[in-house]
């Protein structure tokens, strides 16, 4: 049984180098950025109106009011979308819509509201004054060319795919997706939905890891219950190294009659490096790797399941697309939790803000088989070995889940 820093250790050192793909943008949601991206030009590209209204020279407003208006010559309109071609001299103005480039010789704009508006083809009564430049967006004000928008291990959401589309990349690089193949064992479980008979549970943990790995970010090649049947488990181990740069498995990896998958990798050719792991729940975690395919083994129990592939296979994932996996951070304990003398604990939980500092508190139910426990849990806590229990107001580490939000 080797600690948890060391597993860890042992993991990276057998991670494969991220790849890089480019893909169209329509397809990059989820993805890892494997480039560094620049501004190819300034934003905004040239000076343009904020707001529908009148391009005019500010000057000329000066001694505008409701009640002594300035009349100005309309010379044309200037719609968004073209460069146009009207030029404002000064006593003239033009009719300007939200975003079209500002005609030479205009510094400011007039909101419609403050104006008699469209009425007129040749003039417009101004009502109220403008300064130098207001109501005008003006060219590199926001992002200057040459700025750095996104790096390297980014995770492009809507504002990074927005921001991409913004300066006109159509296609974008990214690691490509890890293809992972899920197998969930045991002749005890069943799919949600048939009967159950006679000492048989629910599939829960198929479902799970399905739902983590998409969110992950991989392509899921295999996603497959099998019974605890040597040669099945074998063929579709088999076939899964085959196609899959990492493969997750749940069940037989215990020291049980019918734990068959530590002995099926052996004689498929996978390097085994970790065994059992000084960890609770799921102390007995594999991992191996044949050529390129990294296999993950982890307990049937469901919440060793969740956990195990949150602190596991998750940040494997992340830096295999080249992203740094989010590190636990420091939160103050709001109840007692439970310690093991010789394992790191780890339990789901639920992190808030209280009165400005970040407070957590473990679920109340502990036990590996309670996967209720992590119905209300935005965080996994955890908690080196130790002596006791550490109580309220002592400092835990936490795993903020990426998917939640704090409350």
């Amino acid at each position: 049984m080797i600690s948890v820093e060391k597993a860890k250790q042992i993991i990276y050192e057998h991670l494969p180098y991220p790849g890089k793909e480019r893909v169209d943008l329509a397809e990059a949601s989820g993805r890892i950025l494997a480039e560094e991206v620049y501004s190819p030009f300034p934003m905004p590209r040239f000076n343009n109106s904020a707001m529908d209204g009148f391009a005019v020279q500010a000057r000329d407003t000066k001694t505008a009011s409701r009640t002594k208006p300035v009349p100005l010559t309309l010379t044309g309109i200037v719609p968004a979308g073209t460069r146009g071609s009207v030029t404002i001299s000064p006593g003239q103005c033009a009719q300007i819509m939200t975003g079209a480039t500002l005609p030479p010789g205009a510094d400011a704009v007039v909101k419609v509201e403050d104006t008699s508006g469209f009425e007129h083809d040749t003039s417009v009564e101004i009502y109220s004054s403008v300064d130098l430049g207001e109501n005008v967006r003006f060219a590199g004000e926001e992002i200057p060319e040459g700025t750095h928008l996104l790096s390297v291990g980014t995770r492009l959401s809507a504002a990074e795919l927005g921001i991409l589309a913004t300066f006109g990349f159509a296609k974008v690089m990214v690691a490509p997706k890890v293809r992972i193949a899920l197998l969930v064992t045991g002749d005890e479980l069943q799919p949600p939905g048939k009967k159950l008979g006679p000492g048989q549970i629910y599939n829960s943990n198929l479902p799970v890891l399905v739902e983590l790995s998409r969110r992950g970010g991989t392509h899921i090649v295999i996603q497959r219950w099998l019974p605890d049947n040597q040669k099945i488990l074998k063929a579709s181990i088999q076939e899964a190294l085959e196609a899959c740069d990492l493969i997750v498995t749940s069940g037989g990896i215990s020291m049980g009659r019918f734990d068959f998958l530590r002995q099926t990798m052996t004689s498929l050719g996978v390097q085994e490096y970790i065994w059992k792991v000084a960890q609770k729940p799921g102390k007995p975690l594999y991992f191996g790797t044949r050529g390129d395919t990294m296999v993950f083994g982890l307990p049937g129990n469901p919440v060793s399941a969740f956990i195990g592939f949150m602190i596991w296979v998750w940040p494997a994932l992340e830096k295999m697309q080249g992203k740094e996996p989010d590190p636990f951070i420091e939160v103050t304990l709001a109840a007692p939790f439970p310690r093991d003398k010789t394992k790191h604990r780890f339990l789901f939980g639920n992190v808030q803000v209280e009165d400005g500092r970040l407070v957590g508190q473990p679920a109340e139910k502990v036990g590996s088989h309670m996967l209720t426990s992590s119905l209300k849990a935005n965080a996994i806590l955890m908690a080196e070995p130790g002596e006791g229990a550490l109580s309220t107001g002592e400092k835990i580490k936490t795993l903020l889940l990426p998917w939640k939000t704090l409350h």
